[in-house]
C-alpha cells in the first residue's frame, strides 16, 4: 500500500478539484492518504512566484478553465464572492481539527466545499464561526500550537519541493494539480515509465537563460 500526502490550501480551486475526483481517480489501488493543510502564500514566496489569481488573464483563465473542468468531470463548483482571500483562518481551522494537524477527509471537504460551494464570502467571519462550530476542533484554532503546525506543514512542503497546490506526494514523487491525477494513477499501477530515465533528466536539463523579474 501507498502512502500519498495530499498538501493543499483551501484557497486553489484546483485543490477543490482534486480532492473531489481523487477517489474516483484512483480505483482499483491500494493507498493511503494524510491531508496536509500549507499556506500557499508562503510557497509563492519562497519561489518568488505570483499566484495565478494575481496576474491579469490569468485570472480570468483560471476561473473559465476551473468552472469548465467542473462540469466536465461532474464536479461541483461555484467561484467564491470574492477570490483571493485570506485563507489563513481556514486552515489553521483545519489544523485544529486533529492533535497531530493532519485533518480527516471529512474536515478537508467540508472547508473545501465551504469554498467552493454556494458562491458566499469564504472569508465572512459569520461564515467562519457556523463552520468552527460544525467541525469542533479539538484544538484551539488561533493557539500557538496550531499556529506552530501549519508553520512546520508549511516549511516540510517546500523542504520536499512543493511549489504549488494541490501536490499530491508518494516516495520520492511529487505529482502537482488536478491533471495530474492520472499520472499518479500510473505510478501507483506500477507503469515501466517511472523507473526509466526521463524522471530524473527531466531535473537535468541545463538552463539556457535566466531572467531577472521585478515587480
Amino acid at each position: 500500500m501507498k502512502h500519498i500526502t495530499f498538501y493543499f490550501d483551501p484557497i486553489s480551486p484546483y485543490a477543490h478539484l482534486a480532492f473531489e475526483q481523487l477517489p474516483q481517480a484512483l480505483i482499483g489501488h491500494s493507498y493511503q492518504v494524510s491531508y496536509k493543510p500549507v499556506l500557499f502564500g508562503a510557497l509563492l514566496k519562497h519561489f518568488g512566484q505570483l499566484g495565478p489569481a494575481e496576474m491579469p488573464g490569468k485570472r480570468d483563465w483560471t476561473y473559465r478553465q476551473v468552472l469548465w473542468l467542473a462540469q466536465r468531470h461532474g464536479i461541483e463548483l461555484q467561484l467564491p464572492a470574492a477570490h483571493p482571500f485570506n485563507s489563513l483562518a481556514l486552515l489553521r481551522l483545519a489544523v485544529a481539527c486533529d492533535p497531530q494537524g493532519l485533518p480527516n477527509r471529512y474536515v478537508c471537504e467540508t472547508l473545501l466545499r465551504h469554498v467552493w460551494h454556494g458562491g458566499a464570502e469564504a472569508a465572512d467571519p459569520q461564515r467562519l464561526a457556523a463552520l468552527t462550530a460544525q467541525l469542533a476542533p479539538v484544538r484551539d484554532p488561533t493557539s500557538a500550537a496550531v499556529k506552530a503546525d501549519l508553520q512546520t506543514h508549511t516549511a516540510d512542503a517546500i523542504a520536499r519541493g512543493v511549489f504549488g497546490v494541490p501536490t499530491l506526494a508518494v516516495d520520492d514523487r511529487l505529482f502537482w494539480g488536478f491533471d495530474a491525477l492520472p499520472m499518479l494513477a500510473d505510478y501507483l499501477a506500477g507503469s515501466p515509465w517511472f523507473a526509466g530515465p526521463q524522471w530524473d533528466a527531466a531535473a537535468q536539463l541545463p538552463v539556457g537563460v535566466t531572467r531577472t523579474l521585478s515587480r
